[in-house]
């Protein structure tokens, strides 16, 4: 005789509510980062493109780029790509077993965010 016992399991996750470890928030941003960069690389080549192509496509270059949002944009290009390098690093690391440790991992996601967004405005800064 068995009996059952109701569970109260959510139906759906409340992706609002959970609180993830720094290292998930790092792990998730990683995939994302990889995405747009991935999604974003046809703008990028074209930009290198016109860059290189002749004065008149690096005048129409120059213009795009000084645009206000387009700036916003590589910007947050610029810390994707940054962000997604330090933390491809460190899970190549916790993959060799070096830091895998829970205060190491936890301590070592905390740099990458960090780093990802001093580094982001350290090279934005100077290229803005």
């Amino acid at each position: 005789m068995s009996s059952t016992v109701a569970k109260t399991r959510p139906k759906h996750l409340n992706l609002i509510v959970i609180r993830l470890p720094v290292a998930g928030i790092v792990s998730i941003m990683h995939r994302v980062s990889g995405a747009v960069l991935f999604l974003m690389l046809p703008l990028l080549l074209w930009l290198f493109q016109s860059s290189l192509q002749s004065q008149e496509s690096f005048a129409r270059f120059h213009d795009v780029v000084s645009n206000p949002v387009m700036k916003l944009v590589l910007l947050g290009l610029l810390w994707g790509y940054l962000h997604h390098m330090l933390a491809g690093i460190r899970h190549l690391f916790l993959d060799l077993h070096v830091g895998a440790e829970l205060e190491t991992a936890r301590a070592s996601s905390l740099v990458v965010l960090v780093s990802a967004i001093v580094l982001t405005l350290v090279v934005g800064v100077r290229l803005w």
